[in-house]
């Protein structure tokens, strides 16, 4: 699996112009689900991220997780991230898990981070989705399981 880590001061995404999630200070987390990804990828990257300390102590250095702060999450299903752009001009997918895979593998991913304590609020697998958000650093992290 493929995730893009964004620490956030909010998130939000949509749908049809319906707000169908949204986080406040935490993590925006666009996920990907790849051929071959299984479970165990999901509870392993979901288990990572949700220790992996991005957010600033009382020192102002990158010291505490998502968890430590009491944030939240933002997580939005993201084909794109299996972008192939080695040949020509068009980008190529066919590295992306079929969309029963991955639509499965990005519910589990946010089920487990949910089940480790972090609040989830999740996008819409497959929707045409429009996402803003506050980057907060800005601080971005690719990550693959």
């Amino acid at each position: 699996m493929r995730a893009l880590l964004q620490r956030v001061s909010e998130a939000q995404v949509r749908v049809n112009g319906a707000e169908i999630g949204a986080c406040g200070r935490g993590l925006m987390i666009l996920v990907c689900a790849m051929q071959g990804d299984t479970d165990e990828d999901a509870t392993r990257l979901a288990l990572k991220i949700s220790k992996l300390r991005i957010f600033t102590d009382d020192g102002g250095k990158m010291n505490r997780s998502v968890l430590d702060i009491a944030g939240e999450a933002l997580v939005v299903s993201q084909f794109t991230l299996a972008a192939d752009t080695s040949r020509g001009n068009r980008p190529g997918f066919s590295a992306a898990a079929p969309p029963e895979e991955g639509k499965a593998l990005y519910e589990k991913f946010a089920r487990n981070l949910a089940e480790l304590g972090v609040p989830v609020a999740t996008g819409e697998f497959g929707a045409d989705m429009k996402v803003s958000l506050i980057n907060d650093g800005p601080v971005t992290i690719f990550m693959e399981s």
